[in-house]
Formats: C-alpha cells, structure tokens, sequence
C-alpha cells in the first residue's frame, strides 16, 4: 500500500512538474490555456486530495474514542471532547484547501 502511494505521489508530482514552467514565467496579463489547466487541475485535485484524507484522518479518530468509550464508558467525557477538538481541526485543514482552490479558481 506505502509502495503504491508512493508511485502514485511521485507520478504526481511528475504531472504537475510538466505545468510548472508555462505557470512560472507566464507574464501577468497572458494567462494561456496551459496555465489555466494547471490552476483548474491543481485546485481539483488540491481539495479532492484534502477532503480524502481528511475523511481517513476523521474516521481513523472517532473509530478510535468510540473504542476508548466501549472499552471504559466512565471516561466517555473524558475522551469525547479532545475527539471533537481533533475532528475540528482536521476538518479547518479541508476549510483552508478549499480557500486555495477557490483563490486558484479566481485566477482562470
């Protein structure tokens, strides 16, 4: 599984490597439509790759405290708000993809 995402990471990165030199030296005003694929293509992927792992993240943590509460309910006050804090802050990390994507979007 580690093998294979890190094939498909590398590929990537390959990918997006291609689109680097038409965004890096485009003047301000010439927005060519290579640069406008790379923009729509990295804000798609950006906040479909975001909100992926994200919903691992958010699953693998309340998989996790709902075990702790079965294991000990007593300590279910205990375990419940950090879980809620973390579930917070993992789903603020998919808010800020979703900020680039649209900024990405304002550029095409």
């Amino acid at each position: 599984m580690k093998t294979a995402l890190s094939i498909l990471s590398i590929f990537g990165v390959a990918i997006l490597a291609a689109f680097i030199p038409d965004a890096a030296f485009a003047q301000e005003g010439s927005g060519g439509e290579l640069t406008k694929l790379g923009l729509a293509l990295g804000a798609g992927l950006g906040i479909g790759i975001a909100a992926g792992v994200a919903g691992l993240g958010q699953g693998r943590a309340t998989a996790a405290a709902l075990s702790g509460i079965a294991r000990n309910p007593g300590a279910s006050s205990k375990i419940l708000t950090p879980m809620i804090i973390g579930l917070a802050l993992i789903e603020s990390l998919v808010i800020y993809a979703l900020l680039i994507a649209f900024l990405l979007q304002g550029k095409i």
